[in-house]
């Protein structure tokens, strides 16, 4: 997930939702040494150390925390959290004239 797209989904999301991403991840992450989303000089396992390990759902969690988790594990969100994929526009056939030399 971009930043953009988890940024605003940080400024939205609520602590239970974040515990439910994270409970989530634990089940269906297989691969803990995959290369992490935030810091490419860090694994999966180690962002969880840092990002999940101790999550507190009572606590208030800077706005960049959040955005870093959500980067981070996104891909657990739950569905109505998650952004819209965008569509790209496929053109049809260009229009194509021979070209004329007078």
């Amino acid at each position: 997930m971009n930043k953009s797209d988890a940024r605003k989904i940080a400024e939205i999301i609520t602590n239970e939702q974040l515990q439910q991403m994270f409970e989530t991840a634990k089940t269906k992450i297989v691969d803990w040494t995959k290369v992490s989303n935030v810091n490419k000089g860090m694994t999966k396992g180690t962002s969880w150390n840092i990002l999940a390990k101790n999550f507190d759902v009572k606590a208030t969690h800077h706005i960049l925390a959040k955005t870093n988790m959500i980067r981070e594990f996104g891909e657990f969100l739950p569905e109505e959290l998650k952004p819209k994929k965008k569509i790209k526009n496929h053109h049809s056939n260009p229009i194509h004239q021979n070209p004329e030399f007078n």
